[in-house]
């Protein structure tokens, strides 16, 4: 500043009136480290945000394909055991006849009874 002032010159430029002040610039300030600026953080929750609704969606859409096929495969046993009720039935209706009960008494070595024998009354 002496060197400023040993020309003639002031210290501090001082504005007359006819003199008109430079235009000053706004100086913006440097953010702090972990104090970034910006709309990063919003991006990032809105990404998070639009990826778990997609992952629900998934999970809800694997599970009534999951229910579908469990579905199905409970339709399949059941059609199953009706044929087989069916067969059953039928095999019971077959062998319950006299002449299936006779083969089958026959083939277990009882013969059948020579002729009646009738009682007297007393």
């Amino acid at each position: 500043m002496a060197v400023l002032e040993g020309l003639g010159l002031p210290a501090f430029p001082v504005a007359g009136k006819g003199t008109v002040a430079p235009a000053r610039r706004r100086v913006t300030a440097v953010p702090r480290a972990g104090h970034r600026r910006g709309r990063v953080g919003w991006v990032l929750a809105t990404i998070a945000v639009a990826f778990l609704l997609a992952f629900v969606s998934l999970v809800q859409t694997m599970e009534v394909t999951a229910t579908g096929y469990r579905l199905e495969r409970l339709l399949a046993d059941q059609a199953a055991l009706r044929a087989q009720r069916d067969e059953l039935l039928s095999d019971l209706n077959r062998l319950s006849a006299e002449p299936a009960i006779r083969k089958e008494a026959i083939d277990l070595g009882l013969s059948p009874l020579a002729s009646p024998l009738v009682l007297p009354p007393r």
